[in-house]
């Protein structure tokens, strides 16, 4: 991973830069511990709660603006295509292509947005995360560039560190 100084603030404090992160799965089938993977470019980070627009009766100024259910999210993972023996691959084969013969093993991703020395500055934790689409981008015969595969997971919760 190639870094580079961030921008200085106007504070002189450094502001932190979006091409410095790790990504980590937790509890991935067949894997004894936390795999670390290189990703191109990471999505789908946050929290929404959707709205209910309400009119009241006989006032037609305003609209009532009622909080919802929070809406469910997808962390998108890109990168280079890779050899299909990669335990995240086996695990999105097994849950996408499995037709529920099994229960659907779920897993926890930690994105990690890293300083300058390639230490955490901010920690997401997505929790309860599944694979529910995996596509490699289309081929060209003009294009020069890399194949690239993106993942995406349905995660239940967003937290930080506990």
């Amino acid at each position: 991973m190639a870094t580079r100084a961030p921008a200085a603030a106007a504070d002189g404090d450094k502001l932190p830069v979006a091409f410095a992160f790790k990504v980590e799965f937790m509890g991935l089938p067949d894997q004894g511990g936390p795999l670390q993977l290189a990703f191109q470019e990471v999505s789908g980070l946050g929290s929404q709660l959707d709205v209910e627009e309400l009119a009241e009766g006989g006032e037609n100024r305003f609209v009532h603006q009622l909080p919802g259910q929070p809406q469910a999210r997808r962390l998108s993972l890109k990168r280079a295509l890779v050899a299909r023996k990669s335990p995240l691959l086996r695990w999105c084969a097994k849950v996408l292509e499995g037709g529920f013969a099994e229960p659907i093993k779920l897993a926890s991703v930690k994105v990690q947005l890293l300083n300058e020395n390639g230490q955490p500055l901010l920690v997401w934790w997505c929790r309860n995360a599944y694979p529910v689409h995996w596509e490699v981008d289309g081929f060209g015969s003009t294009k020069n560039e890399a194949a690239i595969e993106t993942i995406e997971l349905a995660y239940q919760t967003l937290g930080s560190p506990d």
